[in-house]
């Protein structure tokens, strides 16, 4: 059974770029709209985790998936998820740092602020340029090579 993951965060935090390199597509990606389904994952735009408005749809699309991703930016200062966001959802949620390659990254600084999000598991950091940390992130959400 392979699982369906969920992936949450800021706009631009390289979430549909995380997804295409899954698939093996290459980290080339476009803006998010609305939520996007797949058989293996569930897209969502940044909107949604920027603006409370948007967490029941967030909470009621996490129903159906093994996973949630909390997606943050190594390149950002500041986190969008309030404090415990990571408890309230029914699966087993991750942190994933992207864009950890990036000059301007700092990765010690995303994952203190993924700290506050209370995940049930781990935090991983990522490039989807370089594919750094992408099999360890396969390994832990149970993704087919």
């Amino acid at each position: 059974m392979v699982s369906r993951i969920m992936v949450i965060g800021a706009s631009e935090a390289g979430k549909s770029t995380l997804l295409n390199v899954l698939h093996g597509f290459g980290p080339q990606s476009c803006k998010t709209q609305s939520l996007e389904f797949s058989a293996r994952t569930v897209d969502t735009p940044g909107e949604y985790a920027e603006n409370p408005r948007y967490y029941r749809a967030l909470l009621a699309t996490a129903m159906d998936v093994e996973y949630v991703l909390f997606v943050q930016d190594a390149t950002r200062e500041n986190c969008i998820f309030p404090p415990g966001m990571g408890q309230i959802f029914p699966g087993y949620t991750l942190g994933v740092v992207t864009k950890s390659d990036h000059p301007a990254a700092c990765v010690p600084r995303a994952l203190e602020l993924l700290e506050t999000v209370a995940l049930k598991g781990d935090v991983i950091a990522v490039s989807a340029l370089t594919g750094a940390g992408m099999d360890e992130l396969k390994r832990k959400i149970g993704w087919p090579d």
